[in-house]
């Protein structure tokens, strides 16, 4: 399907998209943070009681991509057709330049996950600073989504859980209030799974369980994303958040994919080693789709997205399910 037919068949099942206004940075202060939070606020002009999706950038190799300032195609895209879209820079961006021995670095696991709960603990400061958005919002209907590290941090926001190598403890940073998620080439399972380079640089993934994970979500993976800086299991390591978790989930391939998905990160940018508008088209309206049917029960949305495009001799890739969760 083109960009051109995607974008039609997204008005049709979720609205013609409106204009959007994004406002940032919105500063959040956070006592014990290496530096006060900072985010980017992105919404629809016109609408009210606006869900909300909380969006974890991953942990690329340039400097303003893993930032509030990135993945632009999804937050512009989710934006456009009615979602509140709250971006933070999360303490492991190159933007910050934060020095090696910040306690943490240098992914902040933990860190990145209790950011979504300060931002969430701070919605009357983000529409106080943001009043455009002042009594739009409904944050009873929250969603996470993340790309690549970003995936980890929503799986430990669903009830995934990972070891501290620092103290041996195992924090549950789950967050009820966050209902659905989609997790985006995100992280796999540990063990002998992982590259032993990540294993030694990245212990706190050696020990990665989603067996209670027990939130909706949806898991989207490349079927030609080998990333074996991280892993020696191959393209299905990116799918251990669905195939290792209990249901309700539901398994998105796309075929030709790799860890960019087509280009999701950013416009036009160098990261990705799959170019596709027509994938990020899918891509788009697809995840729109099926948080708008996660957050509001009985709303097609999904249903009628995933038959233009993950069905028939053009599909672009497939879906599977369990536990109950929309097919």
């Amino acid at each position: 399907m083109s960009v051109s037919s995607t974008a039609a068949r997204a008005a049709e099942l979720l609205g013609p998209p409106a204009p959007v206004l994004s406002l940032a940075p919105v500063t959040l202060p956070a006592p014990g943070r290496a530096v006060d939070l900072e985010l980017r606020v992105s919404a629809p002009v016109t609408g009210d009681d606006l869900p909300v999706i909380l969006l974890s950038h991953g942990h690329g190799w340039s400097h303003h991509l893993s930032s509030l300032n990135g993945y632009a195609p999804l937050a512009d895209f989710w934006a456009a057709h009615g979602f509140l879209v709250v971006q933070p820079t999360h303490l492991s961006s190159r933007s910050l330049s934060l020095p090696a021995d910040t306690p943490g670095a240098p992914l902040f696991w933990r860190q990145r996950a209790e950011d979504m709960t300060r931002i969430l603990d701070a919605a009357d400061a983000i529409e106080a600073a943001a009043p455009h958005l002042r009594g739009r919002v409904d944050w009873s209907r929250v969603a996470a989504a993340g790309h690549s590290m970003g995936g980890h941090t929503t799986s430990l926001l669903l009830g995934a859980r990972t070891t501290d190598p620092d103290d041996g403890s195992e924090p549950d940073l789950s967050e009820p209030r966050i209902t659905a998620g989609v997790v985006l080439t995100g992280t796999g399972r540990g063990g002998d799974a992982l590259n032993p380079t990540a294993a030694e640089n990245y212990p706190f993934l050696r020990s990665t369980d989603f067996s209670r994970m027990a939130a909706p979500a949806l898991v989207v993976v490349g079927d030609k994303d080998d990333s074996p800086h991280l892993t020696v299991a191959g393209p299905e390591w990116h799918a251990d958040p669905y195939r290792l978790s209990p249901g309700p989930k539901t398994l998105l391939t796309f075929f030709g994919a790799e860890h960019g998905l087509g280009g999701v990160s950013g416009y036009d940018v160098a990261e990705t080693t799959d170019d596709s508008p027509e994938r990020v088209a899918a891509v788009q309206l697809l995840t729109a789709a099926y948080m708008r049917t996660r957050l509001y029960p009985g709303d097609p949305a999904w249903q009628a997205a995933r038959k233009g495009l993950t069905t028939g001799p053009g599909a672009l890739g497939k879906v599977e399910s369990k536990g109950g969760d929309i097919a």
